[in-house]
């Protein structure tokens, strides 16, 4: 998976915006809600992608995979990073983010509940 692919991926989830809180070249994507679903460096080489993921579930993915790790800079209990183009494949990716993308907007709405 590209930048260009993953950008793309992150702002095609309903209400999604891009924001650069760090610095200009780290992409922070929230929901609807304004809580970070996952967060990118554009410049990055090899590009890693943080997403926040269930904590059994990340446990379950770290032993499975050399290139997913606990969140870089980020609770390593309830984020991990992925190392794009490895051995994780794009589709399951995209579907770390479309979770970790729902697991926020799903906590927003219940507290506005």
């Amino acid at each position: 998976m590209t930048w260009d692919e993953l950008h793309t991926y992150c702002l095609s989830l309903p209400g999604a915006i891009e924001t650069f809180p760090f610095e200009p070249a780290v992409s922070v994507f929230k929901a609807p809600g304004g809580k970070m679903f996952a967060t990118a460096s554009s410049g990055s080489d090899p590009l890693d992608v943080s997403v926040k993921c269930d904590p059994e579930i990340g446990e379950a993915l770290r032993d499975q995979y050399e290139s997913i790790v606990p969140g870089y800079h980020l609770n390593k209990r309830h984020w991990i990073t992925i190392t794009l183009g490895r051995e994780v494949p794009d589709a399951r990716v995209r579907e770390l983010v479309l979770d970790s993308y729902e697991l926020v907007a799903k906590r927003d709405r219940s507290k506005s509940s």
